[in-house]
């Protein structure tokens, strides 16, 4: 919902700033932001007029909390239920104001809220005093790393503007955000519903020397835009145009830090693809010669590259993010389910999107009291945790508090957000998450009494993966299938497994390397290629589109059996070198070999060379 505020013109170029006004359930921030808008003149003419009216006719006392609260569902239960935007100029700046609900059941709604605020004004009520919630959300905007806080100790109207009141509430408050790193610019005594403190001083608090709520927002320092950090533009999408000789393949995102100029040297993580930028696009006009943080942008390169959305593009003379496939974070868990450990969630960090795993918990915090427990092993509702969170492949990152526009994360079960955290270090470790599955599995694994000699000396060969590798229409799945009738007409033990088998359980377009199901079909493809391996015979399967990561997830899995990669086309591999490059396949033309029976023949005499297929007569 929004409340238009006929700001002047935009071409004036006015400084904005977001803020989020956030509190516990009924201590009165949708009253403060109406009676905000109405004391500021930011209404549009008549709204106030109108609310009143329609308070008349249902026979309702008027609130400035119905300026905001227009949902019928929010007016019917007297609570704020999504975050209300609203806008409003002062002489210094034009502001947004995020109203963010503050019962604990949406507290979901109330993170997102936050999240894009620069400033907040904590409300607490006077009558009520602190509560745990009051408690929670302080603790929560540390961990956003919202810093500019203003506490507005609202309804002192109801304690008769007692200052000892006010004085009782801003100790015991200030002693618990002291602990969570928080130090508010001001604390202020104020009444939203009569207007005392709002815009002008209150004549019933004499003994307030201190400013008014519009002169602490318009003393919050906007921050300005991070041009001077290293580059940081998460990949979004690639473009590919082929129409009318445009051969360009441009990378696509948002640069969140620093800025780039053609001619740069940039790397790509995690990856580490490197190559220099040939040109930064705009839509429908001219190619600015550079592009810095705050602007969605494209960049074309130097060199072909094979770069996917999730990727994170930095100039290579400045820092780098870290590279990492181990998290150590501090999560807020906002699920009715737990968090807990060996179950697949999603995470989702600037436009990467991968599965995780929460490996450990170190410690659980209640963010209310900021009592600690490191006996816990899985993560409750409204819990925040200091934890390790485990992904199969490496994912780019930075430190919280260095970018955090690269250290915040949120987490994903069942398609829905169920917490969110900030990453507290990059951790290295000799053993991945896929290696130390091999090793529990090996042990747990009920071992035939046929040694695998055996099966080769039986079979007349060596069992092994044959992963062909290349991108969509490169003719590998065609190539598979022929390779895997020619082992099978020389009487060896073959088996073509197919991307969309139901044996893998999904059905996902291995093309799209974006979706979401992509890295569980590799984890399949692993665990199947290990039970087919080793049972002694050649299994043959293709991927599109493959990555030096993806490889390594594949190649661990299938342990301890062996693993031929061959290349069809061009290639995404760049750490990993195949053991055999092809052409991509062409149909045969008139008189000329089939392209297929040339591809095998060159495979088999591989598969021979490697004393695959021992005694092998082509």
């Amino acid at each position: 919902m929004q409340i238009s505020a006929e700001i002047s013109d935009t071409t004036n170029h006015r400084e904005q700033m977001d803020i989020v006004i956030i509190g516990h359930v009924d201590h009165g921030k949708s009253t403060l932001v109406g009676r905000l808008l109405a004391d500021t003149g930011a209404l549009p003419q008549g709204k106030l007029d109108a609310v009143r009216e329609q308070c008349r006719r249902n026979a309702k006392p008027f609130e400035y909390a119905f300026l905001l609260d227009a949902l019928k569902e929010e007016q019917s239960q007297g609570i704020t239920i999504d975050s209300a935007r609203c806008f409003f100029k002062s002489a210094r700046r034009d502001y947004i104001i995020i109203d963010a609900p503050g019962h604990l059941e949406f507290l979901k709604n109330m993170i997102s809220g936050a999240a894009r605020a620069e400033a907040g004004l904590l409300v607490i009520d006077a009558h009520e005093g602190v509560k745990e919630n009051s408690r929670r959300h302080g603790y929560l905007m540390s961990l956003l790393g919202i810093r500019q806080i203003a506490v507005c100790v609202n309804k002192m109207d109801l304690v008769n503007f007692d200052r000892a009141a006010f004085e009782s509430i801003r100790a015991e408050y200030s002693a618990f955000l002291d602990r969570v790193g928080i130090r508010p610019a001001a604390f202020l005594p104020i009444s939203a519903l009569n207007g005392d403190n709002i815009v002008t001083r209150s004549a019933q608090m004499p003994w307030h020397d201190g400013p008014t709520v519009l002169d602490v927002v318009d003393s919050f320092v906007k921050e300005p835009l991070p041009v001077a950090k290293p580059l940081r533009m998460p990949v979004q999408d690639v473009y590919k145009f082929t129409e009318q000789g445009d051969d360009r393949r441009i990378i696509a995102g948002r640069i969140e830090t620093g800025s780039v100029a053609v001619g740069d040297d940039v790397v790509f993580q995690p990856s580490g693809k490197r190559a220099r930028v040939a040109s930064i696009e705009a839509f429908n006009a001219d190619s600015p010669a550079t592009a810095e943080a705050g602007q969605s942008t494209g960049v074309t390169l130097d060199t072909q590259l094979y770069v996917r959305p999730g990727e994170v593009m930095s100039r290579l003379t400045q820092p780098q993010p870290r590279t990492t496939t181990r998290l150590r974070a501090s999560l807020f868990w906002l699920s009715h389910q737990p968090m807990i450990q060996g179950k697949r969630y999603k995470l989702k960090l600037a436009s990467a999107r991968l599965p995780v795993w929460l490996t450990e918990v170190k410690t659980v915090l209640d963010a209310s009291s900021l009592e600690s427990d490191s006996q816990r092993r899985q993560i409750e509702r409204h819990d925040v945790a200091e934890c390790v969170l485990e992904t199969l492949k490496p994912v780019a990152c930075d430190l919280a508090g260095d970018i955090p526009q690269l250290g915040r994360f949120v987490i994903i079960d069942n398609y829905e957000i169920a917490g969110g955290g900030i990453v507290l270090a990059a951790e290295q470790m000799s053993a991945s998450l896929a290696d130390r599955h091999v090793q529990a599995r090996e042990k747990a694994w009920d071992r035939s009494r046929i040694a695998s000699a055996a099966r080769s000396s039986r079979y007349n060969q060596r069992a092994t993966l044959v992963l062909i590798a290349g991108p969509a229409g490169s003719g590998k799945a065609a190539l598979a299938k022929r390779l895997e009738e020619k082992l099978f007409s020389g009487g060896r033990l073959a088996y073509f497994l197919g991307v969309s088998n139901s044996l893998m359980g999904i059905n996902v377009d291995m093309n799209a390397s974006g979706l979401d199901d992509r890295d569980e079909y590799l984890r399949r493809l692993g665990e199947v290629s290990h039970l087919f391996t080793d049972a002694g015979l050649i299994l043959i399967t293709s991927v599109s589109d493959l990555d030096d990561d993806e490889l390594d997830i594949i190649a661990t899995l299938n342990q301890p059996n062996d693993m031929v990669i061959v290349t069809v086309g061009e290639s995404e591999l760049s750490r990993r070198k195949p053991d055999l490059r092809l052409p991509a396949i062409g149909r045969a033309t008139g008189a000329k070999a089939d392209p297929l029976d040339s591809a095998c023949l060159a495979i088999q005499e591989l598969l021979q060379n490697r004393r695959y297929l021992p005694e092998y007569y082509l």
